[in-house]
């Protein structure tokens, strides 16, 4: 336990020394600033009131999920694994007094830490956002609402980014494993569409997921079975990602 709780901490020390999470923050600033004047330009030029403050969040957020948020976990997910690889940083961390699966779940662990802080980071902005620019449509229920759809979000984000990571440890090149993503993201987008219903089981046609939560109408049954569906692809992309990652000669 304390080889994890050392490994995970060094893991969360690198991640918030890397750049990228600067980029992250500024990209996702940019997106809540350009969405709030995006919607005071069409409240004040056509005089129509786009959102309220409850609703311009779930705005940002169907955004984001599809955008930023995935290519950043794409980033830190590939940062950790064919980064370390390349530079050779990855044998320091090995040979430190922790099992291959300590080392492999710190750093899955850190990479969901990301995807929390990053949609905890959005989710203040655009709250604040709203609240600042239409104080009167805010409502305690609509708070609510937000933070529940932000925190069902951050489920199938991580099932795809635990699908880049097993990428990363069948492909040692990082460049391959971003475009493949990319790939995988945009093809797995079109095969949802294409077919409808089988759907739930292309993930990233779930970064949605969070409409069941807060729809008028609750369907629970559907919101247990793309549940499952999530857990078992997390389980078995986990398990297969760690397979690969322990048979890794350094």
């Amino acid at each position: 336990m304390a080889g994890f709780k050392a490994a995970f901490i060094n893991e969360i020390v690198k991640l918030l020394k890397k750049k990228k999470m600067i980029a992250a923050a500024i990209l996702s600033i940019l997106a809540v600033v350009i969405g709030q004047i995006a919607v005071t330009a069409i409240k004040h030029g056509l005089g129509l009131r786009v959102v309220g403050s409850n609703e311009f969040p779930l705005v940002v957020l169907s955004m984001f999920t599809y955008t930023i948020l995935p290519l950043f976990a794409t980033f830190v997910a590939i940062d950790m694994f064919n980064g370390e690889f390349s530079s050779n940083t990855m044998k320091i961390t090995l040979t430190r007094p922790v099992s291959r699966f300590g080392v492999f779940s710190a750093k899955v662990l850190n990479l969901a830490l990301f995807i929390i802080a990053n949609l905890l980071f959005v989710m203040i902005l655009s709250l604040l956002a709203g609240l600042i620019f239409n104080p009167s449509s805010a409502s305690l229920i609509g708070i609510v609402r937000v933070v529940l759809s932000y925190a069902a979000t951050f489920f199938p984000v991580f099932v795809f980014a635990l699908l880049v990571v097993l990428l990363s440890n069948i492909l040692r090149g990082g460049l391959a494993v971003f475009f493949l993503s990319i790939i995988v993201f945009i093809g797995f987008n079109f095969l949802g569409i294409v077919f409808s219903n089988y759907s739930s089981f292309f993930i990233t046609s779930m970064f949605d997921w969070y409409t069941l939560w807060i729809s008028e109408t609750v369907n629970g049954f559907k919101i247990f079975r793309q549940i499952l569906i999530m857990s078992g692809c997390g389980i078995m992309l986990f398990t297969a990602g760690y397979y690969l990652f322990d048979r890794k000669d350094i």
